[in-house]
């Protein structure tokens, strides 16, 4: 005993400590048969070995290092929706820094120039002009959710008998754009040329028996602008903003049309951050069924999780 007593002295590890006395506890009051360890055994190299593996799971144990995230996000629902899994990542080390942007541009610049670590407002077609007009090279990490265009009543509110140059707004970006044009023809108001689709412009539109004036309005300005409209298109964030609803659209796209499909909401960053962990638990925490849940729960049908 004294032997271990005298190398006890020269470990100055609290774990390491731990294990030796529980050893010596072992050796004067277990009534069990050793396997392998006597007195003549007892070289040091034994003890040495049991403080390694101490600090091994002292060390398997202690939390990963906290990394903070710098997200850019458009108000509702993006930024609602991390601020319901900042709390999920908080128990893995991750803090979220949620910045809110109301415009369409600068959290792509925001993300490509390094002061955002990802951005969180878009959809791929979107992703995909922005970076092919700016050269960039933002890629998608992860889809979340789809949000319904809806058309809704401005001045009129009686989509059967459209008046005669009857003024609506769709947004001015070019993928929305499309997007608006696309519901307008499965409304059966215009009629796009033949294999238009996601690409489609107002040089596409092959018949508008209602003259219909299209006046082409910022995303996040089609909802107070629709007092001087008859019509608008407005993207369901933005809706969602101006205290619309979409059970009150008029018209909204079809759940299985090629918008459902094509526009879905994602995860942004740069091509070389596309692996970082903290950014791939970000996005399994927002396709959580936990997340799910909260947007079936919140949103009555103006936001639908990615299934």
């Amino acid at each position: 005993m004294k032997t271990i007593r005298e190398r006890v002295k020269r470990i100055t590890t609290a774990a390491a400590s731990a294990l030796i006395g529980a050893s010596l506890l072992a050796g004067c009051g277990n009534t069990e048969p050793a396997t392998a360890q006597t007195p003549a055994d007892t070289t040091g190299d034994t003890i040495v070995d049991a403080t390694d593996a101490a600090t091994d799971a002292v060390k398997q144990d202690a939390p990963a290092e906290k990394v903070t995230l710098k997200i850019g996000a458009s108000v509702t629902p993006h930024a609602e929706l991390l601020r319901e899994v900042a709390p999920i990542l908080e128990e893995q080390g991750i803090t979220l820094e949620i910045i809110e942007l109301e415009d369409v541009v600068t959290p792509n610049t925001g993300v490509a120039d390094g002061s955002l670590d990802a951005n969180f407002f878009q959809h791929v077609p979107f992703l995909d002009s922005f970076n092919a007009e700016n050269g960039t090279d933002l890629v998608s990490i992860g889809a979340t959710h789809y949000e319904p265009f809806g058309l809704y009543a401005g001045k009129s509110d009686d989509l059967a008998n459209i008046a005669d140059g009857a003024v609506v707004g769709v947004p001015n970006n070019a993928t929305n754009e499309a997007r608006a044009l696309l519901l307008l023809q499965q409304e059966g108001i215009i009629t796009l040329k033949e294999g238009a689709d996601i690409t489609a412009t107002i040089a596409d539109i092959e018949e508008n028996p209602h003259n219909i004036d299209i006046k082409e309005i910022a995303p996040e300005q089609l909802v107070r602008s629709l007092p001087d409209l008859d019509f608008a298109i407005i993207n369901g964030n933005y809706a969602l903003e101006g205290g619309l609803k979409v059970k009150d659209a008029l018209a909204v796209e079809n759940a299985d049309g090629v918008a459902a499909q094509t526009y879905k909401n994602v995860v942004v960053t740069k091509a070389e951050n596309k692996d970082n962990p903290a950014l791939v638990k970000l996005v399994e925490a927002l396709q959580s069924q936990e997340i799910q849940d909260y947007i079936n729960n919140t949103y009555e049908g103006a936001v639908v999780p990615v299934q």
